[in-house]
């Protein structure tokens, strides 16, 4: 072990390695991307974060920069939790602090996992209504923002956060909070690293308001900081908005205030099959109306491959080679729901198929539930890699978009099977690729791009659905206005003047070095 990682260990409570098989253990998330660090810190509390951000800060004043990276389940699709210097995992900040089920209020460690969370919290009655992967960290998902299968009911991780505190780069805390005039004229005087950021946020605020009044229409995407147009609320101001979708560039959360809302029963589900788009959107758009839990689509290849694989959805394919699935589920009045989708049946085409769920064919809904992890797992000579995912696209475009699909698919010879929520509009694709192959970097590369133009052709948004991270940030960064990306580079700065904090993701991602970190082998792993 190191002098540095030595010295580290004595520093916190928490532990610190510079080991090759840590290291390497590190160097990947869920991206096509391997960056391997030089340290990974386990911290054990917020103090121990705040010492390993003081060290490296002072290591900067010394111009021996060492950039920081917070980690939560590792579960970046563009790349946003590697790095080449230290990896600050919250895997060890996991723990329930408080809990008030009359007033629904729970304040957890940033480590804590969505599973952790809503186990914990069932005791009481109590969810937080978010869709997600078991190993989440709530951190993670505060800092990628990503929008879940739920939030077009319930709004997504956004809508459940109350307050959050930050370790900032010079090892300071923040405790976000709501201030209205008098009080946020208060905090601006204090000579505190707290107050020198509330000071500069009020006065890039006034400096820019009309401007924040013009990005308040963009409202589907989250590349640089969008979502600074929260800040402001007539008189008042609160930082905590500008954490959604910051990437750890800003602060390392470590702890969170959320909401919870009372557990609900179990959802029952419907599955609808069309072979045309048009039909599809139809119902779906009436499906919508009646306000579900969860509205998706599926190209029908999908559920086609997961068969393949020995999963029983004949009953849902019945006959079809290509089309469309359509998938809801309620967890509010269920039966009076499920009653008005059986009466929709007389008005779709012949060739359509719905399944209602019941008693009895509880355990089909269950194996196309899990149909999409067939298909992004089983994978022979490559690996379905996030290149291309969580976009925004308007629903009415989407037989126009298909369209492109097919052209783009066919001019790059690679399959392109479209899924994602109906109710949400994020959509993804996942195709195949082999990434041993030494043509890789310059195939994905140019999937991204092609890809990318044919989104915002039909209105869409390339990081509509999580933020832009390394890999979606070759294009984002080129595309983006230069006053919108002026703004962001100066809020930026008020909270990482010396760039310490993932200074090579979202705004500062360079494209030769992130195209030059791709992985050279496949991972034989669940990616969804």
């Amino acid at each position: 072990m190191g002098k540095i990682a030595k010295y580290l260990n004595q520093l916190t409570i928490g532990n610190v390695f510079d080991g090759p098989e840590i290291l390497e253990a590190y160097s990947t998330d869920r991206s096509a991307l391997k960056i391997k660090p030089k340290f990974v810190a386990f911290p054990e509390s917020t103090e121990d974060i705040q010492k390993l951000m003081r060290f490296f800060s002072q290591l900067a004043a010394k111009d021996i920069k060492v950039a920081i990276t917070p980690r939560g389940g590792g579960r970046s699709e563009g790349g946003a939790c590697l790095t080449n210097g230290i990896v600050i995992s919250t895997q060890k900040l996991n723990k329930m602090l408080e809990i008030d089920p009359r007033e629904r209020l729970v304040r957890v460690q940033s480590g804590i996992t969505l599973k952790e969370l809503n186990t914990a919290l069932s005791v009481s009655g109590l969810t937080v209504p978010i869709e997600g992967h078991d190993d989440e960290s709530i951190g993670g998902l505060i800092s990628n923002c990503t929008i879940d299968r739920c939030a077009g009911k319930y709004g997504g991780i956004k809508n459940f956060v109350e307050r959050v505190e930050v370790v900032l780069p010079n090892g300071d805390c923040l405790q976000t909070e709501r201030y209205r005039k008098y009080a946020l004229a208060k905090k601006a005087v204090e000579k505190t690293t707290e107050g020198e950021i509330y000071r500069k946020i009020a006065k890039v605020l006034n400096k820019n308001k009309d401007f924040l009044n013009e990005l308040k229409k963009k409202s589907h995407g989250l590349a640089g900081y969008p979502k600074i147009v929260d800040v402001p609320v007539r008189e008042s101001v609160d930082l905590m908005p500008l954490f959604f979708g910051a990437q750890g560039t800003f602060g390392i959360i470590s702890e969170v205030i959320m909401r919870a809302v009372p557990l609900t029963k179990q959802a029952s589900r419907v599955i609808a099959t069309f072979k045309e788009i048009g039909p599809a959107t139809e119902f779906a758009n009436k499906i919508r109306d009646l306000n579900p839990r969860v509205l998706d689509l599926y190209d029908l290849k999908i559920i086609m491959e997961a068969k393949e694989t020995g999963k029983n959805l004949d009953g849902i394919i019945r006959r079809l080679e290509d089309g469309f699935v359509v998938f809801a589920s309620f967890d509010e009045k269920p039966a009076s729901n499920l009653k008005k989708v059986a009466a929709m049946q007389e008005s779709l085409p012949r060739n359509t198929k719905i399944m209602i769920e019941k008693d009895d064919n509880k355990n089909i809904f269950d194996e196309f539930e899990n149909s999409l992890i067939n298909y992004l797992s089983y994978v022979r000579h490559g690996e379905r890699v996030p290149i291309l995912t969580d976009f925004y696209l308007p629903n009415y475009n989407l037989e126009n978009f298909l369209r492109d699909l097919k052209v783009l698919g066919e001019k790059l010879d690679i399959d392109l099977e479209v899924y994602g929520s109906f109710s949400t509009s994020i959509y993804n694709l996942r195709p195949k690729f082999d990434l041993e192959d030494e043509e890789f970097n310059k195939k994905a590369t140019t999937f991204l791009k092609a890809g990318a133009f044919i989104i915002e052709r039909q209105g869409g948004e390339l990081a509509g659905g999580a933020p832009e991270g390394r890999l979606k940030a070759i294009v984002t960064n080129l595309k983006m206005p230069e006053a919108e990306l002026n703004l962001y580079t100066e809020v930026k700065k008020i909270f990482d003047p010396s760039e310490l904090l993932n200074p090579d993701v979202k705004l500062g991602a360079n494209s030769k070095f992130t195209l030059t970190h791709f992985r050279n082998t496949n991972q034989p792993k669940i990616m969804i």
